[in-house]
């Protein structure tokens, strides 16, 4: 289970294979490999093409549907990829450097520590016009963070801190559903709620004024060259930390590219 995440550049592997068709490869080649693991260290040498798993689904109807799915078929599926990686290379909307690079997921469950992260990197109120933003961002989509209490319930595994972490800045409590909301529950993000968010979470200078703000809310010309990303990987970033960096900086490129950023959470 993971938020997936895509920047919408148009190319010719998505004009080929669509975003979903590609993402759904990605997936499938994931999901062989640990699957012929996992056979290989329980003794099992069979080949790929003998090995299978069950796969339980639900139908519109409600019922359970149950089927074979065969190792093979997904690596044969995740196969057809390979002729258009090379239309990776050079690409600007490719966040890390590897074939298919502006898709990206941030995995379940989210640390704790990821969590205080992102609180702390919130703007206080010494950075007036930051925190402006983040008081209308909270009041203009009614962010109030109620939508994310289910997920912490007992058996859920999409945190690994089950409490709510809470940061006082000025008039502002804000705490982490809020910030949770904000990230992934208001659809597909737009440049303009893109240049917000980046500035929120610091992976861009917050030294701009007025004019400056609603300048990049439009996503510049210049956006690479006058705004660089801010975001730098740290020796004690743990896996989830890494995950959100590495999705801000899809982010960042997303809104210098005038694209919007594909989320499936």
């Amino acid at each position: 289970m993971a938020i997936d995440y895509s920047i919408d550049y148009k190319c010719f592997p998505k004009q080929e294979l669509t975003t979903e068709g590609i993402l759904e490869r990605i997936k499938g080649r994931a999901r062989a490999d640990a699957v012929v693991d996992l056979f290989r260290r329980n003794g099992d040498d069979r080949p790929a093409s003998e090995m299978g798993f069950e796969f339980v689904r639900s139908t519109p109807e409600g019922a359970q549907e149950t089927r074979v799915i065969y190792v093979q078929e997904m690596l044969d599926r995740a196969a057809e990829l390979t002729p258009y990686e090379t239309y990776c290379q050079g690409c600007p909307a490719n966040n890390t450097g590897v074939p298919f690079g502006c898709m990206g997921q941030i995995e379940y469950p989210i640390s704790g520590v990821a969590e205080i992260w992102l609180l702390n990197a919130l703007p206080t109120t010494e950075e007036t016009l930051p925190w402006l933003l983040l008081k209308q961002a909270i009041e203009e989509f009614k962010v109030d963070g109620s939508t994310v209490n289910p997920l912490r319930a007992a058996g859920q595994t999409y945190f690994q801190e089950k409490g709510v972490l809470v940061r006082r800045l000025g008039e502002i409590v804000a705490n982490t559903n809020q910030i949770f909301e904000m990230l992934f529950t208001v659809g597909h993000i737009k440049p303009s709620y893109a240049s917000i968010l980046l500035l929120l979470f610091k992976a861009i200078s917050r030294s701009l004024e007025a004019d400056q703000i609603m300048a990049i809310s439009k996503s510049p010309d210049d956006a690479f060259e006058n705004h660089p990303f801010l975001l730098k990987p740290e020796p004690d970033d743990d896996a989830s930390i890494t995950q959100f960096k590495q999705f801000f900086r899809a982010l960042y490129l997303a809104w210098g590219l005038n694209v919007p950023l594909l989320l499936d959470v």
